[in-house]
């Protein structure tokens, strides 16, 4: 074969920093930071700082290929560490302080971290771990040196004062693309949290297949807000896409309260947010009281779980906010696919949209998907078959950091990896997930999408959220049953919930009992807990047994 005769320079993550700082100077960092108030630099400023950070990491000792964790919230400091520790060669271990305690204790010994970079928040939660953590393992505390604690961690050191006197730039050192950047575990539901350890080069291509979607806020004239968190599958790749665009970005720290999410973006005139379903209801409840939306706030992309068509059409239609729906997981970098509609599509009614922008969207550039049956045979992507869905690509794991068990069946045959979602995907190359394999009701040798169930009881107008499991029946071998949390003030029944799905699902999906709760679980990502639902109607009898 005849090969290019081109330049070989390696992907690094630190030329993004730099390309920001050289073409987007300008663009901003707003952070509400854990001492109360706002902070904003530009790109260019920030590069000086993260420069100033990576030599004090280098002072500290540490050295290419060592784990260096964060357990933060949205914050500049944050976003520096993201740079700083790739930078130098070092992996960026983002700690979800949501996971259980033994699961926290369980991922920092496993990924043998030097240090942990903390906001003041979470020093109690540190403190109390310190003993089952590994013995030399040091603290830095995010702040000024007024701000640091007097209880907790006092032996940690403080991240302004690490910054002062060190060069305000630096040559980054190359090394091999494929190196190890940063770290992220999965949530854990079963079993031990899972690592996902992520190169300079799948963080690039996944970046540039980002950036290849128009119509997700990406652009130098928005300001982007990432309520999802940075230590949540590195925040869907906006710390990386953002500056590389020229997007300012608006971090909300930790007040992510619908009011406090509303004043931040109407202060900041954010044009778009991206964050779980759950994060929105707060926002919308806002939305409702005030009755408008923050002013210039166009794009909302919504991701982690499937995005309810109430919730999409509540956005869409009273306040004029465009939904993106995405889709994706910790192992694919994590983005796979977002919901833009192209332009043949705008002169349908609303309606025709709103059912297009329910889906999840259509594979990005550099992701491979695949349907499958029982046997792995691919299924036609025709909009009606589904089955397993398995992906491919450049950003996606071909293994888990350290746990070769966890990987063993996690991928087919061919290397494709197994998601674990069932879905159906179109002609048109629209993907929609119908329910995770675990969570899909089996009745009778038939499945019920519990995810489309849901989606269709949280239309009715009294039901705050819901969430379907299938429990053990003794003819149909599974039936559904709907728990749902009412909206404040509501006396809606379970009869007046069926009579509202009459009509608009299958006769036989209709759930056997419907129980109303004052809250449901989720997980430390923000998803519904439907094993933690499972365990805690074990002994629930559905009325329909014996019957």
């Amino acid at each position: 074969m005849l090969m290019g005769q081109m330049m070989d320079r390696p992907l690094m993550i630190s030329s993004i920093i730099d390309y920001a700082a050289d073409y987007h100077p300008n663009a901003e960092i707003v952070s509400a930071r854990v001492e109360g108030d706002i902070h904003r630099y530009t790109y260019r400023e920030a590069r000086e700082r993260i420069a100033q950070l990576a030599h004090a990491l280098i002072g500290l000792g540490v050295k290419p290929g060592d784990r260096v964790a964060t357990v933060a919230w949205n914050g500049y400091r944050h976003f520096e560490l993201y740079y700083a520790i790739s930078g130098i060669g070092a992996v960026c271990h983002t700690i979800n302080p949501r996971l259980f305690r033994d699961q926290l204790i369980y991922v920092v010994n496993h990924a043998s971290d030097r240090l942990i970079f903390t906001d003041a928040t979470f020093v109690p939660l540190l403190e109390g771990l310190r003993e089952e953590l590994p013995d030399g393992l040091r603290f830095v505390v995010m702040a000024d040196r007024d701000a640091m604690p007097d209880q907790g961690l006092v032996d940690a050191l403080c991240y302004e004062e690490l910054l002062e006197g060190q060069a305000t730039d630096i040559e980054w050192p190359e090394f091999d693309e494929r190196a190890a950047a940063s770290l992220c575990y999965t949530s854990g539901t079963t079993g031990n949290p899972k690592g996902s350890l992520f190169s300079h080069r799948s963080t690039l291509l996944h970046t540039m297949g980002m950036l290849a979607i128009d119509g997700g806020g990406i652009s130098p004239r928005d300001r982007l807000m990432p309520v999802v968190p940075l230590f949540h599958a590195n925040s869907w790749g906006t710390a990386y896409t953002c500056p590389l665009k020229g997007t300012s970005l608006v971090f909300p720290g930790p007040n992510m309260s619908g009011e406090g999410l509303f004043d931040l973006m109407q202060a900041e005139k954010v044009s778009s947010a991206w964050g779980v379903p759950t994060i929105w209801i707060g926002l919308l409840a806002r939305m409702r009281e005030l009755g408008r939306a923050p002013d210039g706030f166009k794009v909302v992309i919504i991701g982690g779980s499937a995005a309810p068509e109430p919730m999409i059409r509540e956005f869409e239609t009273d306040y004029g906010v465009s939904v993106v729906h995405g889709w994706g997981m910790t192992e694919m970098s994590p983005i796979g696919s977002l919901g833009v509609l192209e332009p043949k599509y705008d002169s349908g009614s609303l309606d025709e949209r709103i059912v297009l922008k329910t889906a999840q969207g259509r594979r990005m550039y550099g992701v491979d998907l695949k349907i499958v049956d029982d046997d792995g045979n691919r299924l036609p992507h025709d909009g009606v078959a589904f089955g397993e869905l398995l992906v491919r690509g450049h950003g996606i794991v071909s293994g888990y950091f350290e746990d070769e068990a966890a990987a063993a069946n996690s991928f087919d045959d061919d290397g494709w990896f197994r998601t674990g979602d069932v879905a159906r995907i179109d002609a048109d190359g629209f993907m929609s997930v119908v329910d995770r394999t675990k969570d899909v009701v089996k009745s009778g040798g038939e499945w019920i999408s519990s995810i489309d169930l849901e989606n269709t009881a949280l239309g009715h107008p009294e039901l705050q959220e819901c969430a379907v499991i299938g429990l053990p029946h003794p003819k149909w071998d599974e039936r559904p049953m709907l728990i749902a949390i009412r909206v404040a003030g509501s006396t809606v029944t379970d009869a007046d919930v069926r009579e509202f799905l009459e009509g608009k699902i299958a006769k036989w999906w209709m759930p056997d009992d419907v129980v109303f709760v004052d809250e449901l679980p989720h997980t430390a990502t923000g998803k519904l807990s439907k094993l933690t639902l499972r365990q805690q109607f074990k002994d629930h009898v559905l009325s329909t047994v014996g019957e």
